[in-house]
């Protein structure tokens, strides 16, 4: 029978019995450790990259938004990605640690952009150089910055899928009789991946071998109601992501999003998955919207963090668990779920 269970620590609603709970699983060390955030100004402190650091990860996940550019001005653009390879902190990472991750709009070089952008292909090909890939890869050919990348762990491996949600996103619907920014487009209008992307993705998720698989999309999966972009902007692209993670059979797929100067968890149960899907949203590395006060969404579990944060999964292979951490400033955990995939 399987066995799903959670464990949730808020800080904003429950008095937990350390006012300082490191960054360490209470029950064994970890096999493998992933941290990953999203939205980082290079002109605002950098708080978090010596807690990043303590927590040892094995890879660091940029998930979108990792410099705030907005610009088709490629030398501009360049030099705010090297300002931030020159940040202390991300530098040490930098030398210490694996790195890979996607874009958002900000760092895209259009504020909400999509397909329409003009500079989109020199962007590209700065964006993966500040992720240090070689000039003969095949990612510099490949229209959008959508990849993947296999890590194996004596004998279990982690498969990380990097979206890319702007490359060939269509146009959103403003939402012109409420005071949300959007609203989703009509049912089958538009595509956030663009056919080639599907293709590819479904691919992957058909032919992996992988414990777990992690999907990492730079807007929110699950959460849709708030307004703001995200996955429920092109609902049939929700019902397609759904169907495509549940027939390929796939162990252990997680999502991990950004973008929204918040961090949650959301989690649902997908027909035909024998799991929960859990799409887990860490944004705010240097920057938070401390002014949230609320918003729907029907999936999330325990609360709302909008103070500066950034994400780890611990994976446990033996028990087949993944401890899912949103951490502060002083590696301050701030809420935590746990989850037995089996």
């Amino acid at each position: 029978m399987k066995i799903i269970y959670f464990i949730i620590c808020s800080l904003f609603l429950v008095s937990c019995s350390s006012s300082k709970i490191q960054v360490e699983n209470i029950a064994s060390e970890p096999d493998f450790v992933l941290a990953f955030g999203s939205c980082n100004r290079v002109d605002l402190p950098n708080l978090l990259w010596d807690d990043i650091l303590k927590a040892n990860p094995d890879v660091w996940v940029w998930g979108g938004d990792n410099i705030y550019a907005d610009t088709d001005d490629m030398v501009a653009l360049r030099a705010m990605y090297n300002e931030q390879k020159e940040q202390p902190g991300y530098n040490q990472l930098l030398k210490s640690t694996d790195i890979i991750g996607t874009w958002d709009d900000h760092d895209y070089g259009l504020n909400d952009g999509g397909v329409e952008f003009s500079a989109k292909d020199a962007s590209q090909q700065e964006f993966l150089n500040f992720m240090n890939v070689p000039d003969d890869s095949p990612l510099r050919n490949r229209q959008g910055v959508y990849n993947s990348k296999i890590y194996e762990i004596d004998g279990h491996s982690i498969n990380i899928i990097l979206l890319d949600t702007r490359y060939f996103r269509t146009r959103l619907t403003v939402d012109t009789e409420t005071d949300k920014r959007l609203k989703p487009n009509k049912y089958g209008e538009g595509t956030i991946l663009g056919d080639v992307q599907w293709n590819w993705l479904e691919n992957e998720l058909k032919t992996t071998t992988a414990e777990f698989n992690i999907i990492v999309s730079s807007v929110q999966y699950l959460s849709k109601e708030h307004g703001f972009e995200a996955w429920g902007n092109f609902p049939h692209e929700v019902d397609r992501m759904a169907k495509v993670i549940a027939d390929s059979k796939a162990e252990g797929v997680i999502v991990l999003s950004g973008d929204r100067h918040i961090s949650e968890f959301s989690k649902t149960n997908l027909e035909g998955m024998d799991y929960p899907l859990i799409d887990f949203t860490s944004s705010g590395l240097t920057h938070a919207y401390r002014d949230f006060s609320g918003e729907p969404n029907q999936y999330r579990v325990g609360e709302v963090v909008f103070t500066e944060s950034f994400g780890i999964l611990e994976f446990h292979f033996n028990t087949k668990t993944v401890d899912f951490k949103i951490v502060g400033d002083n590696g301050l955990v701030l809420q935590r779920i746990e989850q037995v995939y089996e």
